[in-house]
């Protein structure tokens, strides 16, 4: 790996992380920016394309934009415009369709009415309106009512999809925040509570080719990061893999997949909702309907029904680090072991080893841009950078 200083900065990995690092590079500091990917398209993750009855499909799945950062908000506004969209998640327990997260209303498409009744009359009484209580909080309170409640939360939402999801359903996997792990003392329906929520009109890709429209900016697609080592960068920012980088020198990180089976349907729309999550039925975890998110008249519709398995190295992509404490720590030692090239830095996701949401994604980029070049660093700078797009 390269530590000689020269004039033009090298991005690795053409996803969100990578584009909002060059961007800044590229436009406040008026540097140069290699930016490459080995895929044949820029994205990542939330690659998508137009399919040829018009529809804006993502590769792997659906991705709502939310935050209630302004400035965050406003940055990724600056390159292109977002139709406010409320993610709204349901799931199939038992042929009944109920609101995820578990809400108040969900007591009455699941349970008689007069269960319903008692256990919404208990649960605000104990907890506050529109607080989030997971199941496992509910058993403290030693009430039959509460551990009836959260067993059934538990064996018909959580422990399903946990292993569907992980293949695991461990304490360790830091699920904490994932809605179907909780039920919300409300009957607020919507997935996301965030001040901001949207998606891309034109789609990810298309905002991040406008993040990457500047002439300090050469994109190299088809590029393995390989056959950049020998040159000489001013700074190396990756966001692949960290192990990777240093060809597995202590093992390799462990990874879920996810993959996407996509079907054509000659109906207006085939579900209510965005997702509709399967617990128990059939081998996916979800289905994903595109229109919901989309501005589109015609009577026809496209689902992708979503699959979860192990990260195979060759085989298929890195969708979600799994964050138990031995997988954490081997982060950290590659973290620890990569602290010796003082021009490399990590980021993203997978440089991460964190299950980043978008917003968090460009935050992360921006906060290490703000780390790397504090003296060009403000209170405002993210407000400056809008002004300046």
């Amino acid at each position: 790996m390269s530590e000689k200083k020269d004039g033009i900065n090298l991005v690795v990995g053409a996803g969100l992380s990578g584009a909002v690092i060059a961007e800044r590079i590229a436009n406040s500091l008026d540097e140069k920016v290699v930016i490459i990917d080995k895929k044949n398209h820029l994205g990542g993750l939330v690659s998508d394309y137009i399919d040829r009855n018009g529809f804006l499909l993502s590769r792997f799945g659906t991705h709502i934009f939310h935050t209630d950062d302004k400035q965050v908000w406003d940055y990724v506004n600056s390159f292109g415009e977002f139709r406010p969209y409320i993610q709204k998640l349901s799931a199939c327990i038992n042929g009944i369709k109920s609101n995820v997260p578990f809400n108040l209303d969900s007591l009455y498409k699941i349970f008689p009415q007069s269960i319903a009744e008692r256990l919404e009359y208990k649960l605000l009484r104990v907890f506050p309106y529109d607080t989030e209580v997971y199941a496992e909080d509910l058993k403290i309170h030693c009430d039959n009512d509460f551990n009836f409640l959260a067993e059934y939360i538990y064996n018909n939402l959580s422990y399903p999809l946990s292993c569907k999801f992980w293949q695991d359903s461990r304490d360790d996997l830091q699920n904490s925040g994932l809605p179907h792990y909780f039920i919300r003392i409300s009957r607020d329906n919507r997935v996301f509570k965030e001040k901001y929520q949207g998606v891309p009109v034109k789609g990810y890709s298309d905002l991040i080719e406008n993040m990457l429209k500047n002439h300090n900016i050469e994109l190299c697609l088809n590029t393995d990061y390989n056959y950049m080592v020998a040159k000489n960068f001013k700074k190396i920012f990756f966001t692949g893999s960290i192990d990777d980088c240093f060809n597995y020198k202590f093992g390799m990180l462990p990874y879920r997949s996810v993959s996407f089976e996509f079907s054509d349907i000659d109906i207006n729309f085939y579900q209510s909702d965005g997702i509709m999550l399967y617990p128990f039925e059939f081998d996916f975890a979800a289905i994903h309907e595109y229109k919901h998110y989309q501005n589109l008249n015609v009577n026809k519709t496209v689902i992708s029904r979503e699959y979860h398995t192990d990260f195979v190295y060759g085989e298929n992509e890195r969708a979600c680090a799994i964050l138990t404490p031995c997988n954490i720590k081997l982060y950290e030692q590659y973290l620890l072991y990569g602290k010796k090239y003082r021009n490399t830095f990590f980021l993203g996701r997978l440089g991460s080893y964190k299950n980043f949401t978008m917003a968090e994604a460009v935050k992360n980029a921006l906060t290490l841009f703000d780390k790397v070049y504090n003296d060009e660093t403000s209170d405002d700078f993210i407000n400056q950078i809008v002004n300046n797009c």
